[in-house]
């Protein structure tokens, strides 16, 4: 064709001809374009070790994977076409039922990709496991996480300090989260930083995380928990020594404290809740939340180091007595049998 006949002006017919099938295209371009605008994949930009190594992982299993795609997809098209009507140089074989040349490739590519798979299985999960305290030179930090209602709260132990919704942590140290949930399960996922883990009532889960680059970060919950689950948002924050000793400070400056009444009013459901800060916390809340919900089970809250508030009173009656009748002792908890000691 003529270049001349490119041009609409010259070439009037076929721009008539083509104008609705480029409406269409430019019409699911359009389209195309706002569905993917949704998509997040913040999974596949990490900023800490562990979301690079979960990167890396996806990647792998996604080109294992096209091993496979990518030949069936070409098939899927090229057969139609090799065997139409109207090609007589296609082999006719009506009865044809067995090949061996495909039997083995059917069933060794496959069966090679399963143990590769296998094996990045078995290493990775322990190379990965949420429990596995990160190694690093440097001090990491401890944050107590609670999921409620529906909303995140941090406290941070070793400062004597809490906020809500917001997290800070200093860039290149390793942060160590324990988990825990005073109501339904949640998930505590923040998808640069990598693994997501549950947060369940009357337990504790644990979590190694550490951010290579400063910035704020995404963190929510992951797992469907209610009326306001799609709120349930929170910023974490990877900052500098000083950016994080600012933060403390300005968490300490807060004149709210989180006591046992003020942590059953925060408790209450609620959306949407604004990021606060508690400059003092009751010592031991973390520990008196999971035990809370834990019934008649044999707990090892005294190895936080901590004491429940009020135990007394915050735990449910069937706690206060053992099987036998005999009532516990006056702290609560010591004469508990852990399951290290049911080991010993």
């Amino acid at each position: 064709m003529p270049l001349a006949c490119r041009v609409p002006t010259l070439c009037p017919r076929l721009y008539v001809n083509m104008h609705p099938l480029l409406s269409r295209l430019r019409y699911a371009s359009v389209g195309v374009a706002v569905l993917l605008s949704g998509c997040n994949m913040e999974v596949l930009a990490p900023k800490g070790d562990i979301g690079a190594h979960e990167k890396s992982l996806i990647l792998i299993a996604l080109g294992l994977m096209a091993i496979v795609a990518i030949p069936v997809i070409a098939m899927t098209l090229w057969f139609p076409w090799r065997y139409r009507s109207g090609n007589k140089k296609a082999t006719y074989a009506p009865n044809w039922s067995h090949s061996t040349k495909i039997e083995l490739v059917v069933w060794t590519i496959p069966a090679i990709i399963i143990v590769i798979l296998a094996a990045i299985t078995w290493t990775s999960t322990h190379a990965l496991d949420p429990y596995k305290p990160l190694q690093s030179d440097a001090k990491p930090v401890t944050v107590q996480v609670v999921s409620l209602d529906w909303k995140w709260l941090f406290v941070y132990p070793e400062y004597g300090v809490a906020s809500v919704n917001e997290l800070a942590f200093p860039v290149d140290r390793p942060v160590n989260f324990e988990i825990t949930s005073d109501s339904v399960m949640n998930a505590f996922f923040i998808p640069q930083l990598g693994s997501q883990i549950y947060a369940m009532a009357g337990m504790e889960t644990k979590l190694h995380l550490i951010a290579r680059e400063p910035g704020s970060y995404e963190g929510l919950s992951s797992n469907f928990s209610g009326e306001g689950f799609s709120d349930m948002h929170f910023k974490a924050i990877a900052t500098s020594e000083d950016g994080f000793k600012d933060w403390i400070a300005q968490a300490k400056a807060a004149p709210v404290a989180l006591d046992g009444d003020s942590f059953k009013a925060l408790a209450q459901p609620s959306q949407k809740v604004p990021v606060s800060y508690y400059g003092q916390v009751t010592p031991g809340l973390f520990a008196s939340v999971v035990n809370k919900h834990m019934g008649d089970m044999p707990h090892d809250a005294a190895s936080h180091g901590e004491m429940p508030m009020d135990s007394h009173h915050d735990m449910p009656m069937d706690m206060q007595h053992h099987e036998g009748g005999d009532a516990l002792p006056s702290d609560g908890i010591s004469s508990i049998t852990t399951p290290t000691q049911a080991e010993k």
